[in-house]
């Protein structure tokens, strides 16, 4: 069965491939992102995170990518909370010792996004119980925000809205028509564990989440964690559902703990 990351229907079991009529500026180059684990050492976990260092990070997730003040760059990009209050990066975590996990979800309506956003809401009582602040930002209006947050459900207070994409462009996330539709890394989807998770995730979908600018749908995601200021995690999704490993993130969020 095949999946449309562009839903044209309100059911995941009815998408079909529709394409976008505009005209996406170039991709940005594909880069294999080698794996830096300088800052994943330290004694043996314990608490909410205890069992969860056991491999090496993706292959792809690599901090070199940026330069160290890229929180600082972020600083000052307003986001929207889905009430729709403007709200500035640097005011969603403690930015001297507090660890975010910053999950840039793609678009609101999108059956992967949803998929995510359902994996994050699960995890959450794990991260809490740490200290470690989730946030997830999403492609589209704070009206779009909502949808997601009400139908799927998910947790409001930690649910942020960027319509214009000024995140995504600040951390060089990737864009484009061949990374949405044709990108290898989206294969993986159609495993038959995924396909189950997104049913899942999808059973009150609605495909009035997409944005209005329909444009936003060429937007790629990525996962990053950051304790203060710095960087300790980053992964650009190659593709529609290519989503970061969440043990990647718990394996992160168990070596640096809170002091």
């Amino acid at each position: 069965m095949a999946l449309s990351f562009l839903p044209s229907t309100p059911t995941l079991q009815s998408l079909k491939p529709s394409l976008p009529s505009i005209s996406p500026p170039s991709s940005h180059a594909p880069s294999l992102m080698l794996l830096t684990s300088s800052k994943l050492t330290g004694p043996s976990p314990t608490g909410p995170f205890a069992l969860t260092r056991r491999h090496n990070l993706s292959a792809r997730a690599s901090t070199s990518h940026y330069t160290p003040t890229v929180a600082e760059e972020l600083a000052d990009v307003t986001i929207f909370t889905a009430s729709g209050d403007p709200v500035a990066f640097k005011d969603l975590w403690d930015q001297n010792q507090g660890i975010a996990v910053v999950a840039l979800l793609r678009h609101f309506g999108c059956p992967c996004c949803w998929e995510l956003a359902s994996a994050l809401k699960e995890a959450k009582a794990r991260f809490d119980s740490a200290g470690v602040k989730l946030i997830a930002v999403g492609v589209g209006g704070p009206s779009k925000a909502r949808m997601l947050a009400e139908r799927l459900p998910f947790p409001v207070d930690c649910l942020y809205a960027d319509p214009d994409r000024k995140a995504y462009n600040v951390l060089d996330l990737y864009y484009g028509f061949g990374r949405t539709f044709f990108n290898p890394a989206s294969a993986k989807v159609l495993s038959k564990s995924r396909f189950d998770a997104l049913r899942n995730a999808t059973k009150n979908y609605t495909i009035e989440a997409t944005p209005d600018d329909r444009s936003g749908v060429l937007q790629q995601g990525g996962m990053f964690v950051f304790k203060g200021k710095e960087l300790l995690y980053a992964r650009k999704d190659e593709g529609t559902g290519d989503h970061a490993p969440l043990d990647d993130i718990f394996e992160v969020c168990c070596c640096n703990p809170i002091a």
